[in-house]
């Protein structure tokens, strides 16, 4: 193998954080994915880290026609495809040797079949040799596929070593093959099964099937974009590589990697280095990472499925992610399904779940950026993870997130460079989570909502709480419901816009356990089934009052479900199991007793 060097993850330039204000406040910047490439070090003012080759500004607010716009123009046709049977030269394989139809742009010498002008060639048969394509004038070389198996013990099977363009078209009801060496040397410029120094579109509804023996399985140093076709990459490091980018528009691709899945590595230009997926099937198990971008990836369409590292039983010192990008990753449509060791998804700058549905089962973080991570739509299911969600800033503005970890469900951490305030805003959406850890964790900075609805089935433990915030928790707007332990629960502050009732149960609640909040009329207001021992109960919602007296009944039958756990208010139980005042609550990190229930609240540490 060749183009994996000692360090299986080589490092990336850092980009700077160009936020310095919290990203509620950023979400009205116009979002874009411009980039300078810079010859010598630069430094930000808005940060102390110092980058070389590629400096990326924006947020994680940009959609996916926002960085795409930013990035190199796609080479690719919508007629790649078409071509003229009449017109093309003919390519017999005959298994050491070939023969063609017109000689005038082919050589044959021994079992190297060599094109060296731009056309269309139409290959069939077997062939124990190579496919070389030399053509250094204009135009398109045309290379269709028509049950075409080529297997090259001593290198690439097709080499496409100079052209304009090259499009390989896998004709209609084709099946075909191609397989390389077992090894390369180490200065081998071709290096994979299907080689390619030109840009490279497969397109065509027949398949082909890849063995890379020797290294990669499909290779271009240039763009490359697949249409359609039905394609089967087996390798023992990248299934397929593209150097400026990889654009997947349609077809059905199966890959087994020894190394990345899908890769796009280029370092030093920024419009380039970056993976779309449109529509189609893309169904990857890889050794290291699944979905490798040096820039960006961005998803609008298609199907997804991802086991990276051996998946999340193989824990994350397989060192393995789902999806893995330099500057930002925008999942703005698609099925996305991930299982890997590391982390599900990662960026070293930002992320924005846009609209894809999207699983995700991980050895560490499932979804973790560096500086920000913006949740504005689609469907999010984690499904297992150490922490769900990780960055700089957090900031929900819609979607649907349900989110199962080992530790904190939520957690805004100070990322490795740069400068700007930690913040967790939700002003839409639906977050749920059952969290063994706290449930929404921001250490040094603060929590607001103003909006959506949040559900934390929190720790059971008093290490951790459901609600962990040292600079505070402000509402203003939208319905929360945090359960979990009373040893360091906390509510938002009694001065905030929107009045919150804090609980500590005289008893502790236990899976199944039916509690029901009840006003001073009698009148029952929501209802939240228990899934794991409860000590502590923090509830607000619009017409909540401060100073009065609320009470928490257990034993009645919820309500209609309105997310996870909580459900409109149902039947009220008869047993009380604490009563408390609203505006009267434990709310920052030293805070004192809680609300009005035996015991009160816990001292923060």
């Amino acid at each position: 193998m060749l183009d994996r060097p000692s360090d299986p993850r080589p490092h990336r330039p850092r980009r700077s954080w160009l936020v310095a204000a919290p990203l509620a406040a950023a979400l009205a910047l116009a979002g874009c994915s411009a980039a300078a490439v810079t010859g010598q070090d630069t430094t930000d003012t808005a940060t102390t880290e110092t980058t070389s080759a590629v400096t990326m500004s924006g947020d994680a607010t940009q959609s996916a026609s926002d960085v795409l716009a930013q990035n190199q123009e796609a080479h690719d046709s919508a007629d790649d495809a078409d071509y003229s049977a009449a017109d093309a030269t003919t390519i017999s394989l005959e298994g050491s040797t070939a023969s063609a139809s017109d000689s005038a742009g082919v050589t044959v010498d021994g079992s190297t079949v060599t094109i060296t002008a731009a056309g269309t060639y139409v290959l069939s048969g077997d062939l124990a040799g190579q496919v070389v394509v030399d053509s250094a004038g204009d135009g398109i070389v045309q290379l269709v596929l028509d049950g075409a198996d080529i297997a090259n013990a001593s290198g690439a099977a097709i080499d496409i070593q100079a052209a304009d363009e090259a499009i390989v078209v896998l004709a209609d009801g084709s099946e075909n093959a191609l397989s390389d060496a077992a090894s390369y040397a180490d200065d081998a410029a071709a290096n994979a099964a299907l080689h390619s120094a030109a840009d490279l579109t497969i397109t065509g509804t027949g398949a082909l099937e890849v063995t890379g023996n020797g290294n990669d399985g499909i290779t271009s140093t240039d763009g490359l974009v697949i249409q359609s076709g039905t394609i089967t990459v087996d390798a023992v490091d990248d299934g397929i590589r593209g150097k400026d980018y990889v654009i997947v528009r349609g077809g059905d691709i199966a890959i087994d990697a020894g190394g990345d899945g899908v890769k796009s590595d280029n370092e030093t230009e920024a419009d380039r280095g970056y993976m779309l997926i449109e529509a189609g099937s893309l169904e990857i198990v890889s050794a290291d990472e699944g979905i490798d971008a040096f820039t960006d990836v961005v998803t609008t369409g298609g199907t997804v499925d991802i086991v990276a590292g051996g998946g999340a039983d193989a824990g994350k010192d397989a060192g393995a992610k789902g999806v893995s990008a330099g500057t930002i990753a925008v999942l703005e449509g698609g099925e996305i399904t991930i299982d890997a060791g590391d982390d599900g998804v990662n960026t070293n700058a930002y992320a924005h779940l846009a609209g894809a549905s999207v699983t995700v089962s991980s050895g560490d973080d499932a979804v973790h950026a560096e500086l920000q991570l913006v949740v504005s739509a689609g469907d999010v299911t984690i499904a297992r993870a150490v922490e769900g969600y990780e960055a700089g800033q957090i900031t929900v503005t819609g979607g649907s997130s349900d989110l199962t970890t080992s530790d904190d469900g939520v957690n805004v951490s100070e990322p490795d460079a740069g400068t700007a305030a930690l913040t967790l805003v939700i002003s839409g959406g639906t977050v749920v989570l059952d969290a063994a850890g706290d449930g929404l964790d921001v250490n040094s900075g603060g929590i607001t909502q103003t909006g959506g609805t949040v559900v934390v089935a929190g720790p059971t433990n008093d290490g951790n709480g459901a609600l962990d915030a040292d600079g505070g928790m402000e509402i203003s707007g939208g319905t929360l419901i945090a359960a979990g332990s009373s040893g360091m629960a906390v509510a938002p502050t009694a001065t905030s816009a929107q009045a919150s009732v804090q609980f500590t149960l005289s008893q502790t609640a236990q899976e199944g356990d039916v509690l029901t909040i009840v006003d001073a009329s009698g009148a029952a207001l929501a209802s939240f089934t228990v899934t794991k021992a409860t000590q502590s109960l923090v509830y607000s919602a619009a017409g909540l009052v401060n100073a009065q007296t609320y009470t928490l009944a257990s034993g009645g039958s919820a309500g209609t479900t309105v997310a996870g756990p909580l459900a409109d208010a149902g039947t009220a139980g008869s047993t009380t199991v604490a009563t408390a005042v609203a505006g009267e609550q434990t709310s920052s990190g030293m805070g004192g007793p809680g609300g009005g229930g035996p015991g009160g609240g816990g001292q923060r540490p």
